[in-house]
């Protein structure tokens, strides 16, 4: 377990680090207001992206060890496009936009929900290694993209973006396709496709409705700084949060391999190897907080751009939540394993909650700090309830999240073993 979650972890390190170079190409080439419109744009494309996983998403993972891939991939596209379809109009009636941003907000839309389809069912499949190079290769040649239009030919506009995302998701998404084709399944339709479809839906509204509530959470307050501000402040707000969730990076590593191990188990319990990597990942992410949070503005400055310097209050309010999100993934993604999603959505309406409050009390007054506030406010409330779930269903007390010397000493001797 302990070399799968290494394995992860360098694959999410590797595409935290070139996320990192995207919020920086974006941040010194397009000013704050050009990086505020792409965090608008990605805002937009993620919330019709949580729609398709209402017949999809992590139920895809669930489901795809015991069901024909074909039969979980059909409805799973068939919906993504009804939902990229509706978005899209849906985001034509509420914001005045024009019909290039409609159109590349429709087409990346649907690359990006069936590259997310492919690859759930490839890990699903403990199709790992070809799920880890599909993730680093779509954010490098979205990197790639992004800087042969800023350096070699010194196209510096928002538009730029889309072009290389194009690119960026394309490429992988035929070799994800491919990839599919060589599994051992076959098609065939009958009354065995409409079972998985049923039970593809019945899995995926419990599962996927605690992602909907967690990305208002992330990104709700984005809407509010847009409105009460501008374009300029929003894109300061997200380089301090890209930062701060590149991350989560450590504890999303360990994450994904517990959920994966509990859906081919099916039983509860965890095991003592499971809580050792849990507390390493928090104390992994502890450490890179605070880290994170000793940059001085004149760094931000000289790396970003003059104008984000005034990120780094907002990275030191979001830097408690961003600790306790590394609690609340590991914890969510036990229930999650186990199927019990209504825990997960109690949490995160919980924190839905306390994100509105906040986001209508403090933004208005303070700002993107106000906004930072109201993410750490939000997180700490839904981590607080999951920690009380987990110690019902476990016996394991929030202390059991507290990294000992014997955790370190047995890193060490891993560390050790494999070199």
């Amino acid at each position: 377990m302990f070399r799968r979650v290494i394995q992860n972890f360098v694959t999410r390190l590797a595409t935290a680090l070139l996320s990192f170079v995207v919020v920086w190409l974006t941040a010194r080439y397009l000013g704050a207001a050009g990086r505020g419109a792409v965090s608008l744009f990605v805002t937009d494309c993620a919330a019709l992206l949580l729609f398709i996983g209402l017949l999809g998403g992590s139920s895809l993972i669930y489901l795809v060890p015991r069901r024909n891939v074909w039969h979980l991939l059909l409805p799973a596209y068939g919906w993504a496009l009804i939902v990229c379809l509706v978005g899209t109009g849906i985001v034509a009636l509420v914001r005045e936009v024009s019909a290039e941003y409609l159109g590349h907000l429709l087409a990346l839309t649907l690359l990006q929900a069936f590259f997310s389809i492919n690859t759930s069912l490839l890990l699903g499949r403990r199709q790992e290694v070809m799920y880890n190079g599909l993730l680093v290769a779509q954010v490098a040649l979205l990197v790639g993209g992004l800087l042969v239009a800023f350096w070699g030919l010194g196209w510096r506009v928002v538009p730029v973006y889309y072009y290389a995302a194009y690119l960026a998701y394309g490429v992988p998404l035929v070799a994800s396709l491919w990839a599919l084709s060589k599994l051992p399944d076959r098609l065939c339709g009958g009354r065995r496709l409409r079972a998985t479809l049923r039970e593809l839906g019945r899995h995926s509204r419990g599962a996927h409705f605690s992602n909907i509530l967690a990305f208002a959470n992330y990104r709700l307050s984005y809407y509010f700084v847009a409105h009460f501000a501008d374009a300029r402040a929003l894109g300061i707000l997200s380089v301090g949060v890209a930062l701060t969730e590149a991350i989560w990076l450590i504890p999303r590593s360990t994450a994904l391999v517990q959920y994966v191990d509990l859906v081919h188990a099916g039983k509860e319990g965890v095991p003592v190897a499971a809580l050792r990597v849990s507390r390493l990942a928090v104390l992994g992410t502890a450490s890179a907080v605070g880290l994170l949070a000793l940059l001085p503005p004149a760094v931000l400055s000289a790396v970003f751009g003059p104008e984000f310097g005034a990120a780094r209050p907002v990275i030191l309010l979001l830097a408690p939540g961003g600790i306790a999100m590394a609690l609340q993934i590991l914890c969510s993604s036990y229930f999650a394993g186990l199927a019990r999603y209504r825990i997960n959505n109690t949490a995160s309406v919980l924190g839905l909650l306390v994100t509105l409050a906040a986001c209508v009390l403090l933004i208005p007054r303070f700002g993107i700090h106000g906004a930072a506030l109201a993410s750490t406010l939000s997180y700490v409330a839904s981590t607080v309830f999951l920690l009380f779930q987990f110690y019902r269903a476990t016996g394991a007390a929030p202390r059991a999240f507290l990294p000992s010397s014997t955790d370190l000493a047995s890193l060490w001797s891993a560390a050790r073993h494999k070199m």
